[in-house]
């Protein structure tokens, strides 16, 4: 396995995602990315019910439990390390979800513009221990 150096789209380190639910390509809490992680789950967002219809409709059902992959589905507010083609593909189509800049991979500008992310930038949370 190789990692990737854990920096966020704004040249920080990278900040926890979350951990309940668990997320991240190593369920780290974190969008930590490395060279098997071929989705780039990178972008740290947080859910809406209008992203959550939108990402089932096009086949990636985040919200349906899947108790045999210990999945308990995701719901508006959770926080997820998302692939950044499907933020992007989101984006395109209207329904992306607030970002969290500073627990966002850098390689997630390797396919979405820093603009788009800073757009959807979710306000700073003032206690972070939810995460």
């Amino acid at each position: 396995m190789t990692q990737h150096p854990d920096v966020n789209v704004v040249g920080g380190d990278l900040l926890p995602c979350s951990t309940a639910p668990l997320t991240g390509f190593y369920r780290n809490g974190c969008c930590s990315t490395g060279d098997e992680d071929v989705g780039s789950h990178t972008v740290c967002v947080e859910t809406t019910d209008e992203f959550l219809q939108f990402s089932k409709d096009v086949g990636n059902d985040l919200s349906t439990p899947h108790p045999e992959w210990g999945f308990a589905g995701l719901e508006p507010g959770d926080r997820w390390c998302l692939c950044s083609s499907r933020w992007l593909q989101a984006y395109q189509a209207g329904f992306a979800p607030k970002v969290v800049l500073g627990a966002t991979h850098e390689r997630a500008l390797e396919v979405v513009p820093i603009d788009a992310l800073v757009a959807h930038a979710a306000p700073l949370a003032l206690d972070d221990s939810e995460v």
